[in-house]
């Protein structure tokens, strides 16, 4: 499908926040890779739910009771579906990535990581990717080892292979770079991982949005995270996908109602996969409102989707370089990133840019974007970023580009 032929404007008008207006001036919403726009489809959705069949999920034998749960329950065929695998149970619905991390790091990671064992992660990790594995080794007294970045800001292949000769018990690594756009070969490094010895998690958060992304349950990778606030879906839900046999090796991660079989005065027993990962009552609402974002997705198709952000990546590079005294961070090869845009303009703060932006109905993000060892590798403290997704247009980049000319004068 060609640019010419993906309709945006019929997308753009499923998302009622597109035709806001900002300071008397359309929205230019920039700022995806914090979080998406959500459709009408997912909207009516959550409100279909509150005002039609709201119970709680599971314990009920009446009828609102087992609609919800009916409901909730489908959304995790959806997800096994979008993700390719065929078990529904190895989908664990959590608060969002960073839960999903946390929980392999409390329960798989406490269980299975000793002494003196390697937790191998890159520079470009978010923080959400970085500090759980930062501080479980420290308590463990495992070695946290990092992987650099060549001088694309893609990944060394000679540092990860000096990473992979130790100990090597945990690969974790993003699919998809939120700073600077960076897509890595998720699958070669996981197969290098895997036949040094250690399992696999992926970070999806920002790969899963935009990439076709087909999960081998027979593969190397482990584990696989994502959020769906990030692909239409509401905030508070995320995704664990885990291989069977190591869910199942793994300790709960909360204690309290639904994960429990049975009981007792000295002990209990575990439900089974998935809710022995779900303690307590769901984020219902927000999980069925997730379901809708993936038919919503799937009705566009993802490959439709990565084509045309392909293209809206290209047109982005070549009119943002044409900003003198710009400094863009990540590949300047759209064959090897995502519509992620970090940057620093000569002489003019990422927070005054964002601000000054801000007035010309344009949202971006300013700051460290919870990646820190990376932006502190590059020698700075803080970058602008405007982060595309498919609802995005050329027109808009133009206004980002006639923005940043404005700033420049400005200051």
């Amino acid at each position: 499908m060609s640019m010419r032929r993906f309709d945006v404007e019929k997308v753009r008008a499923d998302f009622p926040a597109l035709s806001e207006r900002v300071h008397g001036k359309p929205l230019v919403y920039l700022d995806n890779g914090a979080t998406s726009q959500r459709p009408v489809q997912v909207l009516k959705a959550m409100e279909e739910f509150y005002t039609k069949f709201n119970a709680n999920v599971h314990r009920g034998i009446y009828q609102f009771s087992e609609a919800a749960t009916t409901a909730y329950e489908s959304v995790r065929s959806k997800v096994a579906g979008f993700l390719g695998v065929q078990k529904p149970h190895e989908i664990i619905f959590t608060r969002g990535t960073t839960e999903a991390i946390n929980l392999v790091a409390w329960s798989w990671g406490r269980k299975f990581i000793k002494p003196g064992d390697d937790i191998i992660l890159t520079r470009m990790e978010h923080h959400s990717n970085f500090v759980p594995w930062q501080a479980l080794a420290r308590e463990l007294g495992a070695n946290l080892s990092i992987v650099e970045l060549d001088e694309d800001y893609r990944i060394d292949i000679k540092s990860f292979k000096n990473a992979l000769s130790g100990r090597p018990k945990l690969l974790a690594v993003t699919q998809m770079s939120n700073v600077l756009g960076t897509v890595n070969p998720i699958h070669e490094l996981a197969v290098m991982a895997k036949n040094a010895g250690a399992k696999v998690l992926v970070d999806g958060a920002q790969g899963v949005v935009h990439l076709p992304t087909q999960i081998d349950p027979n593969g190397p990778i482990d584990f696989y995270v994502f959020s769906a606030h990030k692909m239409c879906g509401p905030t508070g839900v995320g995704v664990l996908w885990g291989k069977e046999e190591v869910l199942n090796e793994m300790p709960p991660f909360q204690y309290g109602g639904s994960m429990i079989l049975r009981v007792g005065d000295d002990c209990t027993t575990w439900n089974e996969l998935p809710w022995k990962f779900e303690a307590g009552t769901p984020n219902i609402a927000g999980v069925i409102g997730f379901g809708a974002a993936i038919d919503y997705l799937q009705s566009i198709g993802m490959h439709s989707i990565a084509l045309y952000e392909s293209e809206l990546t290209a047109y982005a590079l070549e009119k943002i370089s044409e900003v003198q005294g710009l400094k863009l961070f990540g590949p300047h090869d759209p064959n090897h990133r995502g519509a992620v845009f970090s940057f620093t303009l000569e002489g003019v703060h990422p927070h005054d840019i964002a601000t000054l932006l801000d007035q010309e109905g344009v949202a971006v993000r300013a700051g460290h974007h919870c990646a820190q060892p990376l932006l502190a590798k590059s020698g700075i403290s803080a970058t602008t970023r405007a982060s595309l997704y498919f609802y995005n247009t050329r027109q808009e980049i133009d206004v980002l580009v006639r923005s940043l000319e404005k700033a420049k004068r400005f200051f």
